[in-house]
């Protein structure tokens, strides 16, 4: 590339996501020492919202559309987004050109540090539990229905600041931010898939650039990840044919065990009292496919009953 030619890379600016910038900005240079990277802070629809909860705000893209927009106006000429708040479908123009290596997918629970439990099976009835998902608060209330949640948005040091000032038993968060920012000390539960599925694509990064930008594919490609990008496309492809979004319950997780893609999902109606498991296993080399036919069993057996009346109630 040009000696010239400076590199700008959108972001959003929470501490998770400048995290997330920079190693990438650090792996690309790794590769190619010549490389200058530019860093550019833009604030998402989901970045200014922050005192309604997601469900209420009714729009895909709340993390990436002003981004995506940086990138159409070539202003940037790379996105690092959290794979899991970009949408199932990628604007015209622009194409996902790497998905990185998967950090832990698992959700982890952190007690109020007043609190003196091992655990989420330890919490006294009517204990209230934040957490900003309704895909957490639907697998906790299957599993814990004496429990009772309440929503928080921002940034996780916001997070974990509302928690020490409140009278709430703790909060559910990712395990790969929680690991990122150095909190595992603060963990005082990690949550097996079996109890709490994550949300699809949770854990890895998507490198997103302009379709034809042929330089910036090839610069940034070392970055991706076969394997995560198989799992990742079952799960996207997944929700795509389920129709859902950040507003709907749907937890799912794809893995690739003995040469196979194992795919599991839950969808389940926000209070948990309505809820159904898939899973599906398959050639990783299909994983659209896979994804595409787990939903259609789903749907076979009610999972659209259980979305509808989300919708219609406006979750």
């Amino acid at each position: 590339m040009p000696p010239h030619k400076t590199i700008v890379l959108g972001t959003r600016g929470s501490e998770l996501a400048l995290w997330q910038a920079r190693w990438v900005d650090q792996q690309l240079k790794q590769r190619d020492a010549s490389l200058e990277i530019e860093t550019r802070i833009i604030k998402t629809t989901g970045d200014r919202i922050i005192d309604s909860p997601l469900a209420k705000i009714g729009s895909k893209g709340l993390f990436t559309k002003e981004i995506e927009h940086a990138l159409l106006d070539r202003t940037i000429d790379l996105a690092v987004h959290s794979l899991k708040d970009v949408p199932t479908l990628v604007p015209a123009g622009l194409a996902l050109a790497a998905i990185t290596e998967r950090e832990d997918v698992r959700d982890v629970f952190l007690a109020h540090p007043s609190a003196k439990v091992s655990g989420i099976e330890d919490l006294a009835p009517n204990g209230t539990i934040a957490t900003g998902s309704l895909r957490r608060r639907s697998q906790l209330l299957s599993w814990r229905p004496d429990l009772r949640t309440v929503d928080v948005r921002g940034n996780l040091n916001t997070r974990w600041l509302k928690l020490q000032q409140s009278v709430w038993s703790g909060m559910i968060l990712a395990m790969a931010g929680v690991k990122r920012l150095g909190w595992m000390d603060r963990v005082t539960e990690i949550l097996p898939p079996s109890r709490m599925l994550p949300a699809v694509g949770q854990g890895a990064m998507g490198i997103e650039i302009r379709e034809d930008d042929d330089l910036i594919r090839s610069i940034v490609s070392p970055l991706h990840h076969t394997e995560t990008a198989q799992a990742t496309a079952s799960e996207r492809s997944l929700l795509r044919h389920l129709e859902g979004g950040c507003q709907i319950p749907i937890g799912a997780l794809g893995r690739i065990e003995g040469g196979l893609l194992a795919l599991e999902v839950y969808v389940g109606s926000v209070d948990g009292r309505d809820a159904m498991r898939g899973h599906i296993q398959g050639d990783p080399a299909q994983a659209e496919l896979l994804g595409a036919n787990l939903a259609a069993e789903l749907k076979e057996r009610g999972a659209d009953r259980i979305l509808a009346s989300i919708r219609q109630e406006g979750a």
